[in-house]
């Protein structure tokens, strides 16, 4: 897969077939979006195009810095890359941009720098100043102008029944199996680890603590969850915790995860992390001794999960 910063810096020797959207997630909805683009691009000898947006039109126009997303940047683009799409467009968004007029979107954007001959697009899509144009305008252009538009029904999106919002408000309220079902794969943090207070280890458990630099990533309701990783191409499993650390003290909200039957010092390294069960909520023991009893339990379900569900 091919990636561009713009659709200015967008190149290719064919005709496109192209969709377009915020993708968040890549989710089984999106994955039958691409699924189809690229399908249709193959049939047709055309190359097969994504565009998508950052920021997130909402932090643009809205001024929202309360919106989370299910995916950084980077992580959205090497989601996006294992679809099999020839190029990937991350077109800035910037309020001139949301300015642009339908018709020069589709005349300048489209047709001139995208080389578009179909367009794969979503039954309620809207685009253009003010969102004003909708469906039934691009199609009145692709008969104008000479390009296909192929809609995605209304009943083959309730059929999927998932959006992104409804993964987002599942991985708020903790609910890691569904969310999972929806984006059909594992949910992931990606971060690097940093020095944390080293109390873990006091317990014998020592943990990686990971700094998240995007302050737009969704992280999950506060908890603690059975997790894998790969570190330095060996995949490893543990339990993490999403939380504040109360028992000692604690008032920063931090991400501490633990891997098991694993000493290598990677402070500095850059992991991502799969969240594959929740366990329990974080809990204010009162005291240490009922901490680490606790942790301790939470190692035993969580091997025990692991030997069932991926080890085994």
């Amino acid at each position: 897969m091919k990636e561009h910063k713009s659709t200015a810096s967008f190149q290719s020797e064919k005709n496109t077939v192209v969709t377009i959207g915020t993708f968040d997630g890549v989710h089984i909805g999106h994955q039958k979006i691409i699924k189809k683009l690229v399908k249709s691009a193959k049939k047709e000898d055309l190359e097969s195009v994504i565009l998508t947006f950052f920021p997130h039109p909402r932090m643009v126009l809205q001024k929202d810095d309360s919106i989370k997303l299910i995916n950084t940047i980077d992580e959205k683009k090497q989601l996006l890359a294992a679809e099999g799409v020839d190029h990937l467009i991350v077109h800035p968004f910037t309020k001139e941009f949301s300015q642009m007029e339908a018709a020069e979107f589709v005349q300048e954007i489209l047709l001139k720098q995208l080389k578009a001959k179909k367009i794969i697009i979503g039954y309620d899509h809207r685009f253009g100043k003010n969102r004003s144009a909708d469906i039934s305008d691009l199609k009145k252009f692709g008969e104008e102008f000479g390009f296909e538009v192929e809609e995605i029904s209304k009943q083959e999106v309730e059929h999927i029944a998932v959006s992104s919002t409804k993964i987002r408000n599942a991985l708020f309220e903790g609910k890691i199996k569904l969310a999972n079902k929806y984006l059909s794969r594992p949910f992931m943090l990606s971060g690097t680890v940093v020095k944390g207070k080293g109390l873990g280890k006091d317990f014998g458990f020592p943990t990686a603590n990971i700094e998240i630099a995007e302050t737009y990533k969704l992280i999950p309701k506060i908890g603690v969850y059975v997790v894998r990783s790969v570190i330095e191409g060996v995949e490893v499993y543990g339990m993490m915790s999403i939380g504040f650390n109360p028992t000692v003290g604690g008032t920063e909200k931090t991400i501490e995860a633990h891997f098991f039957d694993f000493e290598k010092d990677i402070y500095g390294e850059f992991l991502q992390i799969e969240i594959l069960k929740r366990i329990r909520d974080e809990i204010n023991f009162g005291n240490t001794e009922d901490l680490k009893e606790a942790i301790q339990k939470d190692e035993v379900f969580s091997r025990a999960y692991i030997k069932k569900h991926y080890a085994g």
